[in-house]
Order: C-alpha cells, then sequence, then structure tokens
C-alpha cells in the first residue's frame, strides 16, 4: 500500500532536490511552509531538513519576506498608532564587548523615544544576552504585549523575550545546540516588529546579509529600516571600524557610510564584566570604546528616526544625550 506524501515535502523537496532541480522558494512558497510550521503541522524531522537546507543555501529576500509575513499573523499588529517609535531587534548575544547597545537604547529613551526591544539568549555558550545584562541595569523584561506596551507608556523602553510572543519561533531558535549551525528563524526573527514601528534598527554578523534585510524589509513594505553590520552580530555600531548602513526610507534604497572613530583598534579585555554598564553610566569609570559604541549606535539611530538630517548632526545629538543623562535609580 503506497503511503500518501505528507504536504511539507512538497516545499523540502523544492530546496533539495539537486543541484540542478532545485530552487530557491516563492514569496508565497515561503509563506504557506512557514505558516505550516507555525501552526505545528509539520514533522520535526521535516523541520530539521527544511531549515538545514535553507542554511546551507541562504534565505533570498522573497523567502524571508514570506517568513515574516506568515509569523507576523500569529501575533496581533494593530493598525492603531504604535506604542513604540522603534524597533530593535536584539538576539546575537555579545562575546568581545559588553552589550553597551544597551545604553545606547536607554540613553534615546530618556530623551523621549520610545523603544521597543525583542530577542532571545541561552542558545549559543559564552555570550552575554540582553535578558541577563538588564538585571545589572536594574530592568525587568516584559512577559506579554500587553505588559511591553505598560512598560513602553512608563519609561519608553522595553524588552520582551521571543518566547513570549511567537513561541513556536523560540523553540526553533533553542535548535540551535542540536543542530550545531542557526537557522534563518535568527534571520527573520529580527525583522518581526511585533508592535509595528514606523522605524525598525536590525544588525547582522555577516556582512552578505545586509542586503537580504533591506531588500525584503521594501518588499514588506516597511516604512524605515536600517540594517548594518554590528559588533557580534547586535545592534551596536564598532567604533573601530567603519560602518556601512543600509536602508529603506520611503519605499526607496539607501547605503550611507559612518567613519570609523578611532584609526587604532581597541585590545578587548579578557573578561567580561556587566556591571561596568552601569558604572560608565553612572560616571563611576571610563571606558572610551564603551562610550563611543553608545554614541555612534545611538547616532545612527536617530538618523534613521529623522530626528537629524546629517551624520555630523546626529553625532553631536547623541553626545549632547550622553552629557546630560541623568543617574540611575
Amino acid at each position: 500500500m503506497t503511503r500518501q506524501e505528507h504536504p511539507f515535502a512538497h516545499y523540502i523537496r523544492i530546496l533539495g532536490k539537486g543541484k540542478k532541480g532545485s530552487r530557491p522558494l516563492t514569496r508565497e512558497e515561503a509563506y504557506q511552509s512557514m505558516r505550516m510550521i507555525l501552526t505545528g503541522e509539520v514533522l520535526p524531522v521535516q523541520l530539521g531538513a527544511f531549515l538545514m537546507l535553507l542554511r546551507v543555501k541562504e534565505e533570498t529576500p522573497e523567502e524571508l519576506a514570506g517568513f515574516i509575513e506568515a509569523a507576523r499573523e500569529t501575533f496581533s499588529r494593530s493598525d492603531d498608532e504604535s506604542p513604540a517609535d522603534l524597533d530593535w531587534s536584539s538576539y546575537a548575544g555579545k562575546r568581545r564587548h559588553l552589550p553597551w547597545f544597551l545604553l545606547s537604547a536607554l540613553l534615546l529613551a530618556e530623551n523621549g523615544i520610545k523603544v521597543f526591544m525583542h530577542g532571545a539568549g541561552g542558545h549559543t555558550e559564552g555570550r552575554i544576552y540582553t535578558h541577563d545584562a538588564l538585571k545589572y541595569l536594574g530592568i525587568e523584561h516584559a512577559a506579554s504585549l500587553q505588559e511591553a506596551r505598560q512598560q513602553l507608556e512608563e519609561r519608553n523602553f522595553s524588552y520582551l523575550p521571543l518566547e513570549y510572543f511567537c513561541p513556536k519561533l523560540h523553540e526553533i531558535i533553542e535548535l540551535r545546540p542540536i543542530m550545531g549551525l542557526r537557522s534563518p528563524v535568527h534571520t527573520l526573527a529580527r525583522m518581526l516588529n511585533p508592535f509595528n514601528a514606523k522605524h525598525s534598527i536590525q544588525a547582522i554578523f555577516h556582512p552578505g546579509y545586509r542586503p537580504v534585510h533591506q531588500e525584503a524589509a521594501l518588499l514588506l513594505n516597511d516604512p524605515h529600516v536600517a540594517v548594518f553590520k554590528g559588533e557580534g552580530g547586535e545592534v551596536e555600531r564598532n567604533p573601530d571600524a567603519d560602518c556601512l548602513v543600509q536602508s529603506v526610507k520611503h519605499g526607496e534604497l539607501y547605503d550611507e557610510q559612518w567613519q570609523r572613530i578611532f584609526e587604532r583598534r581597541h585590545v578587548k579585555s579578557e573578561t567580561l564584566n556587566p556591571n561596568q554598564l552601569a558604572a560608565v553610566w553612572q560616571g563611576d569609570i571610563v571606558d572610551e570604546y564603551g562610550e563611543a559604541a553608545v554614541i555612534g549606535t545611538a547616532a545612527i539611530a536617530l538618523k534613521l528616526l529623522e530626528k537629524a538630517d546629517s551624520q555630523e548632526r546626529a553625532i553631536k545629538m547623541a553626545e549632547d544625550f550622553w552629557r546630560s543623562r541623568k543617574p540611575f535609580g
């Protein structure tokens, strides 16, 4: 007796039918396949095969757009005014340097910009994740979109782990130690933008993914998106290197080069102490690299938010914010 083919086998076959027979998924195929994954219609062995075939091939902007459309349908994205001014993804974790970008986000929040951050942690050993680093700054994460909305109203900043608004994607990210490789979920999660904020800032680790994010955002009609190679893969400008920011603004693609701040690279610390984040903010210690990373990252965000019409004005605004920051507590 012939067994009936599982419906999801169709999508695996598209990706895995050899060098000459395989092809990328169309946007609609990507949407339908991710929809099946998120609704639990896929067997574990199929999911593993699908994710690793995509990993080897690397996803196209069309595939990424389809995946994101399916994922966004699993949580409510109201057409009402967003409670967030800036959507900020945090999925990589830091290994070489402290997560200075957290101070950038808090600096913006202190100056009236509502920053919604979402991410995941713990999937790769030896990294400091936002979930844990925030505890050193006395900040508790939200546990639902409703609580995140309330935190944004009260303090202009909220961090919500992926598991609380898209648990299936979180489960897939947690497969990394089992698979040994990252999956496309690490890419699409960065672009979820749960509150449908008008501005979104993302970072990648491998430069080849930068235009993929940019072109997928264009396909999705996301109005204002900026993506760059962040330190460790997080949304953090490395002040020791030039930074190419690729963005979408009003339906058009833009590339903008930000010059390095320091000519000579800083030597990374042998150990990372998250307590230094608060100490630098409070002015108890000075960290040249850290402060430049905070200001440089905030400047890119301010330019994206159209708070400044040039790099120079964005940097000046970020520097003014930093000099006038208020102590924690």
